[in-house]
């Protein structure tokens, strides 16, 4: 496994930094998957509550956001929600990483246009190759 996750972060090393939004209200998966993605090559800004949402958007630009569902202040349901509502914003890919398993949460937030759907605790591998496969896939 650790020898799977060096050998994705070579890939990775030698492309431009994207940038990854993440949003997380746990503190320690936060800044692990924070450090992880930073150690990954990723330019990261992390939220821990979704008040500065929209504003960090417009100021950090990301290419890619990774969101909580279960949030202090808002749902990421409702967040989903309010980013199909604008044109622009709607482009950005949005990945749940969420510790709701049931099939329904999942089916809800695809249908709200999440791209996809993971569950804690996370395979950093599937997470790492999922973001490499949409981040590309946006280039071409």
């Amino acid at each position: 496994m650790t020898a799977q996750l060096l050998n994705l972060e070579k890939q990775f090393h030698s492309q431009q930094a994207k940038r990854i939004l993440l949003i997380e209200d746990n503190d320690i998966n936060r800044m692990l998957l924070h450090d992880y993605l930073s150690y990954s090559k990723y330019h990261v800004q992390s939220l821990a509550q979704a008040s500065h949402f929209f504003a960090t958007i417009d100021e950090f630009q990301p290419e890619l956001i990774l969101l909580d569902i279960k949030l202090p202040d808002i749902d990421g349901y409702s967040l989903l929600k309010q980013l199909q509502q604008n044109p622009e914003l709607s482009k950005i890919p949005v990945f749940i990483v969420s510790a709701f398993a049931f099939k329904s949460d999942q089916e809800k937030a695809l249908r709200l246009g999440a791209r996809r759907y993971f569950v804690k605790p996370v395979n950093l591998t599937v997470l790492m190759m999922a973001i490499e496969e949409e981040l590309t896939s946006l280039r071409t």
